[in-house]
């Protein structure tokens, strides 16, 4: 089959999946990158949460495997995905607002999931600044020492990756928000997770939703080449 005949093959079978999943007819979405200048001010707070989201996940699989031992090899790959919005240990990022609070920014947990804006890829770009390479370094910590959440908020932040070691600057009075937190569906969070938990599977490289509007256009893999571009904008190979 050539490779006309695949496209067509697949955009026929995206349009029938569309008729019956009432998400993939959404407006086409805004593509949206990292704030970068608003980093510093919620990097200790992303390393916190961050430090908290570590202990949690760990102690989790401990649950689902128990009475086995969690593995290194498995803290190393919670560590390593925990940052990256393409994996489930990331989805705490899009609980994550940033909401101005005096001449500073607070991260707070709105206890549902939202879409992917600005604020949501500068906490992940927050994210994986603080975790860097640092990923076996935590997860070899928390395989030997077992710590408690403050005892490991205290290692990454203040001895790992200094991340909590300078105060956040006071806002410029320039400084304006972005788009504001809109929580999802619980039809499209769910929708998303099986489409993500199909990644790689035989016969569904890549899958990911397009809008009506991308199906008919043949859009494919636009977003993504914008969003890859901002990824490897002056950042470590590892991380992107």
């Amino acid at each position: 089959m050539g490779k006309v005949d695949q496209r067509f093959v697949l955009i026929v079978s995206a349009l029938l999946i569309c008729s019956w999943i009432p998400i993939c007819y959404s407006s086409k979405k805004h593509i949206s990158i990292a704030r970068k200048s608003d980093i510093p001010y919620i990097k200790c707070q992303v390393c916190e949460k961050l430090a908290n989201e570590l202990h949690h996940q760990v102690q989790k699989k401990q649950s689902q495997i128990s009475p086995k031992k969690v593995s290194e090899f498995q803290i190393i790959e919670i560590s390593e995905n925990v940052c990256n919005l393409k994996k489930g240990e990331a989805d705490w990022i899009l609980r994550m607002d940033i909401v101005k609070t005096g001449n500073g920014l607070q991260l707070l947990d709105r206890e549902t999931e939202g879409q992917c804006n600005t604020q949501c890829k500068t906490i992940e770009r927050a994210c994986q600044e603080v975790m860097g390479y640092s990923d076996t370094d935590v997860a070899e910590y928390m395989f030997k020492s077992k710590p408690q959440i403050e005892t490991l908020v205290d290692y990454l932040c203040s001895d790992l990756t200094k991340a909590c070691s300078v105060k956040p600057p006071p806002l410029p009075k320039n400084w304006s928000p972005a788009e504001p937190f809109v929580p999802k569906s619980d039809k499209e969070a769910e929708m998303e997770k099986l489409m993500r938990s199909m990644q790689g599977m035989p016969g569904a490289p890549g899958m990911k939703m397009y809008s009506k509007d991308d199906l008919l256009n043949n859009n494919f893999g636009e977003d993504d080449a914008e969003d890859d571009e901002d990824d490897e904008d002056d950042f470590p190979s590892k991380l992107v």
